[in-house]
């Protein structure tokens, strides 16, 4: 047991905390004010109902005794076993303190989906289906990677939560804003963020956020710690440049919202790479995500499915750009797995890492809207078209966020 190691990863814990937080002021400044609250209610409540999963049965499904190479076993339901003696993924901190950093992962991860569903999706429907997709997509596939499950075995490199997290929520947010449908006057009406410094002060949250989301993920306050810290800041800026370089050649100029959201989309590239590659790949990872999502973003609009708040093309392809670059620029002399990329003289690993990011879309996909339909049947999906005229804030919560 190592107290430095226990400390930073205690640090590393709160700072992902936060990021849903962040999150809910994120996304709460992009919606229409009457429906920010219960947008944020959508984020904020995920601390709740997926610390309960955690504990009952689902750290335990995604880092028990492996079943197959496909699940946990329930050995440590309850968190048996789960006490102060470090445990088989961290061998310097306790294994409690393990279990409440990945706690937090699984947090923020359905949180994130809300965004594509935003501002037409019932509480109750919300509920359900959150609860059935974490324990039927998200505990799984952190299994398959992190676990001891196929991927991880296979030689899939996800340092922090490309494949796990970003893959598998844009995945589900795709199958969320097909099954779930627009919103009343999609592309009739317009849908102006209504507090674009909220947003901003959100986007500044997942940034300080995600230090401890990167580097946390170490599990050591070391040398690849430092890589990864590192190796988000450089990438995370060179996507917010990258990104309003982007549309000021498209629109003629720059935009707030272009920056912040190409901030985001560095975040979510560089996090399966941050422990593995140098900073210069990591500033080239971070480029190429402001451009490569911000492309995206534009054919959403040709493609018409209503992704409210673009998880699809910043999450979902920005953490699919993520696992590939993995496989391109991971280095030997940054990271402590041990794997070349292409660019190092290793192929075979970007084939590993293609593998692991198209079987994480087809089962998250496949799932998510199965479970989707099943949530239909039981409680229902969308509110009626009079609340979402209303506002869910009123309709749905019966508060408002501004009294004026």
């Amino acid at each position: 047991m190592d107290s430095g190691d226990t400390a930073f990863m205690l640090i590393a814990t709160a700072l992902v905390m936060l990021m849903t937080p962040g999150l809910a002021l994120f996304y709460g400044g992009l919606v229409r004010s009457k429906n920010v609250l219960a947008t944020m209610m959508q984020s904020f409540i995920c601390l709740g109902v997926v610390s309960i999963l955690w504990v009952v049965f689902g750290y335990s499904l995604a880092f028990g005794p492996d079943k197959g190479g496909v699940i946990g076993g329930l050995d440590w339901a309850f968190l048996r076993s789960v006490g102060t003696e470090p445990g088989p993924y961290a061998a310097t901190i306790p294994h409690v303190v393990f279990s409440a950093f990945q706690l937090m992962f699984a947090i923020i991860t359905p949180a994130l989906i809300t965004g594509a569903f935003a501002e037409r999706m019932k509480f109750s429907g919300f509920l359900l289906f959150t609860v059935l997709w974490t324990t039927l997509v998200y505990f799984p596939v952190c299994h398959w990677v992190w676990g001891g499950g196929w991927l991880g075995k296979l030689g899939a490199l996800d340092f922090a939560g490309g494949t796990v997290i970003h893959i598998n929520s844009g995945v589900a947010a795709l199958a969320s804003a097909l099954v779930v449908g627009k919103r009343r006057g999609y592309r009739k009406e317009p849908f102006q963020p209504h507090n674009l410094p909220l947003t901003v002060l959100g986007a500044g949250l997942l940034w300080f956020g995600w230090f401890g989301f990167n580097a946390g993920s170490a599990l050591t306050a070391g040398a690849v710690a430092g890589v990864a810290f590192f190796n988000t800041q450089v990438a995370t800026g060179a996507a917010a440049v990258a990104w309003i370089a982007a549309e000021w050649i498209k629109i003629g100029k720059p935009t707030t919202l272009g920056a912040v959201s190409g901030a985001v989309a560095g975040l979510v590239a560089v996090t399966p790479a941050a422990g593995f590659v140098g900073p210069v790949p990591a500033l080239a990872i971070g480029l190429l995500a402001g451009f490569f999502c911000y492309g995206a973003v534009l054919a959403k609009e040709k493609l018409g499915y209503d992704d409210a708040l673009d998880v699809v093309g910043i999450h979902g392809v920005g953490g699919l750009w993520g696992a590939l670059a993995t496989g391109l620029f991971a280095s030997k002399v940054f990271n402590a797995a041990g794997a070349d990329g292409l660019f190092y003289g290793n192929p075979k690993q970007l084939l590993i890492q293609a593998a692991g990011a198209l079987a994480a879309i087809v089962y998250s996909f496949v799932l998510s809207w199965v479970l989707l339909k099943v949530t239909g049947a039981v409680t229902g999906l969308r509110v009626p078209d009079e609340e979402e005229v209303q506002g869910l804030d009123l309709a749905q919560h019966s508060e408002t966020g501004y009294v004026l």
